[in-house]
Order: C-alpha cells, then sequence, then structure tokens
C-alpha cells in the first residue's frame, strides 16, 4: 500500500487537535465489554483439572474447551463481519451479547463435555461477532485521527482481563466450582446489553464499504504472512499457557492457590509486552518482532528444561506473558498498513489468524501432554511453533528492505 502521508501536511494540525481529545464514552464502554469478551476465552486454562475431574475427562480433553472457543471465533469473525455488514450496529452487538450470555447458561448448567462444548462453541460466535462490529462502531465514533487510541482501548480491556479477569476467575472457579465464572460472565454480559442498549446511538449506521470492497482487501501476499506469523507465535505461546495449571501444579509441585497469582504475573507481563511492542513497533517493527519472536522460543525452552523449580516456573511464566505478546499490536498495525484503514475484513481475519493460533497451540499443546514427554510436552511443542515463525517473519523483514516504498 502506498503512504500518502508525507504528500498530506495540511491535515498534521487538525489531526493534533482531534487526537489530543478525550475518546467518545462508547469506546470505553466496548473495551468494558472486551474485557468480559477476553476473561471468558482463557478463564478454563486455571481450571481444567477441576473440569477435567467435574466432566470425567482428562485433563487434554478439557482443553478442547480452549480449543474450541477459538474454532468458534476463527469462524465466527470474518463470517460475522460479512453478515452484519449491513446491519445496524447497535442491534448487532446487543444480539451478539445476548447469545454470548445463553452460551454461558449452556455451559455452567452442563454435565456433559460435549454440552459444556457447544455452549463454548455459541460463546466464541458471539465473540466473534462483537470484534467485528465493534472494532469499527469505535474507530468511527473516535474518528480517524484516534483510531488507533480506540484500538487500543478495546484490546487493553483484552490485556486486563488476563491481569484481573482470568485470575479472579480462575480463583473464583476453585472456590465455587468451574461453572461460578460462567454465571458471572453471563449475567455481567446481560448487564452490558442493557448498558449498549442505552448509551450506545441509534444512528450509528451501516458501512457503504461493499463485499467486494473487502475481499479486494486481502490481494496482498504480505498480509497472509503477517497471519501466519500471527498463528504461529500465538500458537507457541499458548500451547504451554493452556496447560498453565498441571505445569504448576503437577511439574512445579505449587499448590492450587498459586495459579492464579502465576495467570496475574502473566497478564502483567502481557500488558508491559503489549505497551513495549506497541511503542517500539512504529518505529522498527521487525527489528522488535523477530528478537521477541527468538526470546519467546528460548522462555519456552528454558520452561522445557527448568519449570520444576516453582520460583523459576512462575518466573518464567510471567516473562512468557512479556515477550510472547510484544509481536501482537506490531503485526495488527501491519494488517493495517498493507491493507489499508477501516477495511472490517482483514481485521476480522486478523482476529481469526489469532485464534487459529489459540485453537492450533492448544490443541497441539493437548496432543504433547499425551506422549513420552509429558508435562515437558507443551512447552516443547510451543517452542517448535514459536520458532517457526521466524520463517516468515524472516520473509516478511527482507521483502520489507527489498521494497521499502510499498508501504509505511
Amino acid at each position: 500500500m502506498a503512504t500518502t502521508t508525507t504528500h498530506t501536511p495540511t491535515s498534521t494540525p487538525p489531526t493534533t487537535v482531534e487526537a489530543s481529545a478525550k475518546l467518545p464514552p462508547v469506546v470505553w464502554l466496548l473495551g468494558a465489554v472486551a474485557f468480559l469478551m477476553g476473561t471468558t476465552e482463557l478463564v478454563v486454562a486455571g481450571l481444567l483439572p477441576e473440569i477435567s475431574a467435574a466432566l470425567h475427562v482428562s485433563v487434554s480433553s478439557a482443553g478442547l474447551m480452549i480449543t474450541v472457543f477459538a474454532l468458534g471465533m476463527m469462524v465466527g469473525a470474518p463470517l460475522m463481519a460479512m453478515a452484519t455488514l449491513r446491519l445496524p450496529r447497535r442491534s448487532t452487538l446487543i444480539a451478539a451479547l445476548l447469545v454470548f450470555a445463553a452460551g454461558h447458561v449452556v455451559g455452567a448448567l452442563s454435565t456433559s463435555f460435549v454440552l459444556a462444548l457447544a455452549g463454548r462453541f455459541v460463546s466464541a460466535l458471539a465473540t466473534g461477532t462483537f470484534w467485528a462490529v465493534g472494532a469499527v462502531v469505535a474507530t468511527a465514533a473516535a474518528g480517524p485521527a484516534a483510531s488507533s487510541r480506540a484500538m487500543g482501548v478495546m484490546i487493553g480491556g483484552v490485556t486486563l482481563a488476563n491481569i484481573i479477569g482470568v485470575p479472579l476467575g480462575t480463583a473464583g472457579g476453585q472456590v465455587l466450582g468451574w461453572q461460578g465464572p460462567f454465571w458471572v460472565l453471563a449475567v455481567l454480559a446481560l448487564a452490558a446489553t442493557a448498558v449498549i442498549a442505552r448509551r450506545l446511538p441509534a444512528d450509528h449506521g451501516t458501512s457503504t464499504t461493499t463485499v467486494r470492497d473487502e475481499i479486494t482487501a486481502l490481494k496482498h501476499p504480505r498480509l497472509w504472512l503477517v497471519y501466519l506469523a500471527v498463528a504461529l507465535l500465538q500458537s507457541g505461546v499458548l500451547a504451554t499457557y493452556s496447560y498453565v495449571a498441571p505445569l504448576l501444579t503437577e511439574r512445579a509441585h505449587l499448590p492450587e492457590a498459586v495459579v492464579p497469582l502465576a495467570m496475574l504475573g502473566y497478564g502483567a507481563g502481557a500488558l508491559a509486552g503489549t505497551t513495549f511492542g506497541g511503542r517500539r513497533g512504529d518505529k522498527n517493527p521487525w527489528g522488535t518482532v523477530i528478537p521477541a519472536a527468538i526470546a519467546t522460543a528460548a522462555v519456552l525452552g528454558a520452561i522445557t528444561l527448568w519449570a520444576t523449580s516453582s520460583a523459576a516456573a512462575v518466573a518464567l511464566i510471567v516473562l512468557l506473558g512479556f515477550v510472547g505478546i510484544i509481536g501482537n499490536p506490531i503485526l495488527v498495525g501491519q494488517v493495517v498498513r498493507i491493507a489499508g484503514a477501516g477495511r472490517s475484513l482483514p481485521m476480522a481475519l486478523a482476529t481469526s489468524w489469532f485464534n487459529v493460533g489459540i485453537a492450533a497451540g492448544s490443541w497441539v499443546g493437548g496432543l504433547a501432554l499425551t506422549t513420552s514427554a509429558g508435562l515437558k510436552g507443551p512447552s516443547l511443542a510451543g517452542l517448535v511453533l514459536a520458532a517457526t515463525a521466524l520463517l516468515p517473519l524472516g520473509v516478511l523483514a527482507v521483502r520489507r528492505r527489498t521494497t521499502p516504498t510499498t508501504e509505511s
């Protein structure tokens, strides 16, 4: 995509004024909903032993609750981006939250593992719809000059979910039973539905873009290399993080009460990684994301070798949160630069490919857990996946140097 920023110097003063203004309340409201969505996706990672015992399945099979949610997001985001392209956005968001709540009620009432998986899949479809529409609503409300800040608020909601929501949900599930967080999330989703209905202006109209426009934006080979890198990095991290509970309790011999604290540390590391990646990525994207990918593989190797020590295991999980997430804002920024701002389908597919990584990582990690490698298996599989991500990242970096004027 040819850069235009150097040819429009007269647009700088108004952009500066707009960017310094406060974001509209609707952006913060959508960020709060993103907090719920982020919490539900990974809260089960800390409850796999409880789910395994309650539903009479193995821990590796219980990990499918993460995989299935990721698959629902992977399918839901692009399909809903297109299916709701011409629908009123407020109505779409309300419907998504109602379905999200219903999926959690199904999960909470489940005595069958298959039914619990079905509830997770329904909730994931609703989450995909929220991201497909909510991102457009937030950036439209904020305006072009503040669209990055608006997306930062929404992504920040997910990051805070890792820091606060997931550990609290894990602790609550250990005390109240694994269904407890599902009931809480269902109630909070209904409350958010009422607030959205009252606070989101009804005049957020439908999109003027067409399906053809959206599909045309996907005809950039570099875009698909970015998607592949996203999936491989995410799968490397999630192969290990999906099984953080058995890693800490069975391999590092920590009490269950420490698991939420370690997850809190992971979330804090992820917040720091997101901040660092966002700040460094604009200046030197490939010089930041490639070392981060190497560091991620190194940390996963260290977990494989040394996570038998309690202190080392917790420290490495926190470090994994930091280095493993640095690349996320950088790669999302590359999607915008390559496909163009305001494109729903490329951004929805970015969400899908993140969830391809989550699904693949949790699935491969579960398979590795059942091999002779045992509790070392998930991190060893993650190491291979993260190292493989260096291939598309290297191609992207080389092609960027050889065609420096094609993208900004």
